[in-house]
């Protein structure tokens, strides 16, 4: 039994090894990328891949993409927010001010931007900056939030 690395073996053995791992003088020249010439033999015939027959009935439909959600209001929208609304959410009793803070009268004087909207499980959000106040951006709840073009103040 000849061995497949023996001179006497057919193309089966060394040289369809060596074409399939070209030697680094080969490389250096440039004819890795030739492509190598497959040998088959009475033993191995080349497979035929059978041909597809698939209908278009037999495809599944194509997914639709989800629907975009309708906000009550666009970003870049000037707001400010409802201070009864407010002070009766659980959105200010988690920040748990003391009685009468005056600290947070700006969100209801001052203009806010909407810089963005979400819809959560609790229901539509928007993210509100505030313009020339150094604070972050809060997400509140869109139903707390009166939509105006300008507002007019006096800051003292």
């Amino acid at each position: 039994m000849a061995s497949l690395l023996s001179p006497s073996a057919p193309l089966l053995g060394r040289d369809r090894l060596h074409l399939a791992y070209p030697s680094a003088s080969s490389r250096r020249a440039g004819l890795h990328r030739l492509q190598p010439i497959k040998a088959f033999s009475s033993a191995d015939p080349p497979k035929e891949t059978p041909a597809k027959t698939t209908t278009e009935a037999t495809k599944p439909p194509a997914p639709s993409p989800p629907k975009k959600p309708v906000y009550s209001m666009k970003k870049g929208q000037i707001v400010r927010v409802d201070k009864e609304k407010y002070l009766s959410s659980i959105n200010y009793l988690s920040v748990d001010h003391p009685p009468y803070y005056k600290g947070l009268d700006y969100i209801y004087e001052d203009r806010g931007e909407v810089l963005d909207m979400r819809i959560f499980e609790t229901g539509e959000y928007a993210l509100v900056a505030w313009v020339g106040i150094p604070t972050a951006p809060a997400w509140l709840p869109t139903y707390m939030l009166i939509k105006s073009e300008k507002l007019d103040y006096e800051r003292i």
